[in-house]
């Protein structure tokens, strides 16, 4: 039984790290939806699992290294951890992959810092029907274990873009007859005036929690969700909530 001196936990606990999962290409996944999804994506390289975890889920753990609860506690990232945690290969896909498929709905999160955001986006980009989620600029890393856990299992699901250049994204996007639209408290243009439009490919962009889009960012429209109550505005994943399925609808339509 592994414990948590065993150097190959020891070097999964490395990947708790941004910087090793970067120069490894590494990513740990924990819990049973999550190594799940995993499974069926084909990306899981190592699995590692307690003896309660091999009696629950039998048919994830054929294959599982047996660790200590120590070990566990130290590969997880959660307070009560449920047993599995998968060392997975990241799955990026480039932006001309992407692109080459015609995809008809795309999320861009430019310059988003919070990872459970990026996992809620990922999970409603999913849910929606998006092809890929593009995590573009300074954005955080989407194999960040709390990203990982709010995704759902989504992580799996969709491409995920990784692109440092936001405005080279935004023009590759659009020489591709993708149009760009920003969701933007302040735009000049009310979602839900936008049903014909929204029934072309659509890549929407959504900004960082605490300055949204950045102002030279050139979409083709900025796009406010309306607001007919009290509040001032509505949170990252709210919007991207209602923006993708307003898309998602329109684009079912046709």
């Amino acid at each position: 039984m592994f414990t948590v001196r065993t150097p190959r936990v020891v070097a999964a606990r490395r990947l708790h790290r941004r910087r090793d999962r970067d120069e490894t290409g590494r990513f740990l996944a924990e819990g049973p939806q999550a190594v799940r999804e995993a499974v069926r994506a084909g990306v899981v390289a190592e699995l590692f699992a307690t003896a309660e975890a091999v009696r629950r889920y039998p048919e994830l753990t054929g294959d599982a290294s047996l660790v200590d609860d120590g070990a566990m506690q130290a590969l997880a990232d959660t307070m009560q951890p449920q047993g599995l945690v998968a060392v997975c290969r990241q799955r990026d896909v480039p932006l001309a992959t992407v692109l080459a498929s015609r995809p008809r709905l795309v999320a861009v999160c430019v310059d988003i810092r919070d990872p459970g955001n990026a996992g809620t986006v990922l999970r409603t980009a999913d849910a929606a029907g998006a092809t890929a989620v593009v995590f573009a600029g300074d954005a955080v890393d989407p194999y960040n274990g709390k990203a990982v856990r709010s995704s759902a299992g989504s992580l799996f699901h969709v491409d995920v873009v990784r692109a440092r250049d936001a405005a080279a994204t935004i023009a590759a996007l659009r020489a591709a007859g993708v149009q760009t639209l920003a969701a933007d408290g302040y735009g000049d243009t009310d979602l839900f005036d936008l049903d014909a439009e929204l029934a072309r490919p659509t890549a929407w962009l959504f900004g960082s929690e605490a300055h949204g889009l950045p102002k030279d960012l050139r979409a083709d429209r900025r796009v406010r969700v309306p607001l007919y109550g009290g509040a001032e505005s509505l949170n990252l994943a709210a919007a991207a909530a209602v923006c993708l399925y307003t898309s998602a609808k329109a684009l079912r339509s046709v």
